[in-house]
């Protein structure tokens, strides 16, 4: 395909997908405000306040909280329209690799999100408020502060709920082994747990609710990991050994074709002897 239709395309596919996206927008800010007193039961059911300091506050909260909804719900929208652009480039082999990957990617992202709002998000709110503020302090929640720190952990526990697949497809497409994510294991470890302090509230808890899934799915992905390279070396196994059946074959043949030309050969001579 030239590059002009290239450039087409890829024109068509990024309005397709901005399209989406606006869409997605639009109907989250209609519901922006259902979507925030859903994110604040876990404040409100604990007897903590929310509240608007500021005129235009909540305004710029709705637009960035529909800005973000709409990133995260419209991927799957956004990915398709990335994979049209690039599956006629593939080939059918690679198809398949990336097909599971790219459904499984949403999915455990959401799975992240859920695991942060239902676990980990009560916890934070009742430990940072409890533990680290003296209890004669009125306990209220700017809207604003509260949805950024609602975006930060959606942030960490989405992206912690990715690593398998990450790993995973590194692995599938051969940029990373097994063997050498069990030889960086250690620093694994140690990335991990940095991770956790840069993206989670100081506190040892919420960094252990992140780090741990993360080695957890490291260790996930080592697994998998394994299972796709055992079924990648029997494929090269078994292609090795019908490319060596085809050699063989053909070798064959050609004996049989000398054996048969040196037959006639023979029998050619025999009636010009008689003749």
């Amino acid at each position: 395909m030239p590059l002009l239709d290239h450039l087409i395309e890829l024109r068509k596919r990024l309005i397709y997908a901005l399209a989406g996206f606006l869409l997605v927008f639009f109907v989250t800010f209609y519901f922006a405000k259902p979507i925030f007193s859903f994110l604040i039961q876990p404040a409100l059911s604990d007897g903590y306040k929310v509240v608007v300091l500021d005129i235009f506050e909540f305004f710029f909260v709705t637009v960035k909280l529909s800005g973000f909804v709409a990133l995260i719900v419209g991927f799957p929208l956004i990915a398709v329209q990335i994979w049209m652009f690039v599956a006629p480039g593939l080939y059918r082999h690679e198809k398949r690799a990336f097909v599971p990957f790219l459904v499984a990617t949403p999915f455990m992202f959401y799975a992240g999100c859920l695991v942060m709002y239902y676990i980990v998000l009560p916890y934070v709110i009742n430990f940072m408020l409890t533990v680290y503020a003296p209890p004669d302090i009125e306990k209220t929640l700017r809207s604003s502060d509260y949805l950024e720190r609602i975006l930060q952990l959606v942030f960490a526990f989405g992206f912690a709920f990715e690593v398998p697949v990450l790993l995973t497809l590194l692995v599938q497409v051969g940029i990373v082994t097994t063997e050498g994510l069990r030889s960086k294991r250690r620093y694994a470890i140690v990335v991990a747990f940095i991770i956790a302090a840069v993206l989670t509230p100081p506190d040892v808890v919420s960094q252990l609710a992140l780090a741990i899934p993360l080695l957890i799915f490291y260790e996930i992905s080592i697994l998998i990991g394994r299972v796709i390279e055992r079924k990648r070396d029997a494929a090269e196994k078994k292609a090795e050994a019908d490319e060596l059946a085809a050699e063989e074959a053909a070798q064959k043949a050609e004996a049989d074709r000398k054996v048969e030309e040196e037959k006639a050969e023979a029998e050619k001579k025999a009636r010009d002897a008689t003749s």
